[in-house]
């Protein structure tokens, strides 16, 4: 498959998906989700449901909720302060961003980026609907920000950067419109162990979040190369052999045999990482030789919005 191939059909999935939300005939995470339900309820989704606190999402727009097509809480991860300026890649129906915005407050800024008009458009009326007016959304692809240089605090996405076929592009540009100290913290489905080749060839489950995704410990290290330091990968959810098959048969029944084989090899993670305060002479805490350590909490805690303090994920020497 060719780049572009990927990113036709990510553009057309996720354009579908801001359809429905906008006509309210299902749920995301029903059984015509691009995440790949087939047993109908939301709340039974290995990889959507339980993401957020109803706390959290008080007085945020139904469409929000139904076009919100994530694998975890990366505002809760963040630890977003008042007064800092979060950019969210591939911000779909901006719930991210929304949640973002509360928590930087009227002296920060939430930034929205997405390549697809109809998401955009069910953005911004999320936007309208809440009365929220410290957030933009910007058209545009996460390999080419739209965004100067040493721009942002704080760059945050939801399940989206495995769906790039140029990874280490959006990284390079991640570091580039981060602020000297500004912090990587995405939620993303990696894998651990060997993928099955048909697995990773099918179209449908990259645009389904799995098939483009990194292997862990090669995450790290294309962080490393884009200059992160403070790099930390903590799994959130492991899915199992039914999980698997819940979401293989939803989207291509074929492949649904090879569950078994992926078990435990598929999770939901917090990414995190940090942009050198000084980019021009070696960090105490930056990538060393190692074994990358990372610490796996209990499943069904993904929403949860205590996370572990930044320290506890480094490289063991």
């Amino acid at each position: 498959m060719t780049t572009t191939d990927v990113k036709e059909t990510v553009r057309r999935t996720y354009s579908d998906a801001a359809r429905r939300a906008t006509a309210q005939t299902t749920s995301c995470c029903g059984p015509s989700s691009c995440c790949g339900s087939s047993n109908g309820a939301a709340a039974q989704h290995p990889i959507t449901s339980n993401l957020y606190e109803a706390a959290e999402t008080s007085g945020l727009p139904v469409e929000a909720m139904l076009a919100s097509l994530g694998c975890g809480n990366p505002t809760a991860l963040a630890e977003l302060a008042p007064g800092e300026a979060v950019l969210d890649l591939g911000s779909g129906g901006g719930i991210d961003v929304l949640l973002s915005a509360r928590r930087v407050g009227p002296t920060g800024k939430a930034y929205g980026l997405d390549m697809t008009d109809e998401m955009l458009a069910l953005a911004r009326d999320n936007q309208r609907k809440a009365g929220v007016t410290n957030v933009e959304f910007l058209k545009g692809e996460i390999e080419h920000i739209p965004l100067p240089d040493r721009s942002v605090d704080v760059v945050i996405s939801n399940c989206v950067i495995n769906l790039s076929a140029d990874k280490d592009q959006v990284l390079r540009e991640v570091f580039r419109v981060l602020k000297p100290g500004g912090r990587f913290a995405v939620s993303d489905i990696v894998t651990r162990g060997e993928m099955p080749a048909q697995l990773r060839g099918d179209m449908q489950l990259w645009a389904g979040c799995i098939a483009g995704a990194l292997e862990d410990s090669d995450y790290a290290a294309r962080l490393a190369a884009a200059g992160f330091a403070g790099i930390g990968i903590e799994p959130t959810r492991i899915y199992t052999a039914e999980d698997a098959r819940d979401f293989l048969e939803a989207k291509h029944a074929g492949l649904a045999a090879i569950a078994d084989q992926i078990a435990g090899k598929f999770m939901s993670a917090f990414v995190r990482a940090t942009k050198p305060s000084s980019c021009c002479c070696p960090c105490s805490w930056g990538p060393r030789p190692g074994r990358l350590r990372s610490e796996t909490l209990p499943r069904g805690t993904a929403g949860q919005t205590g996370s572990p303090p930044w320290w506890r994920f480094r490289r063991q020497q």
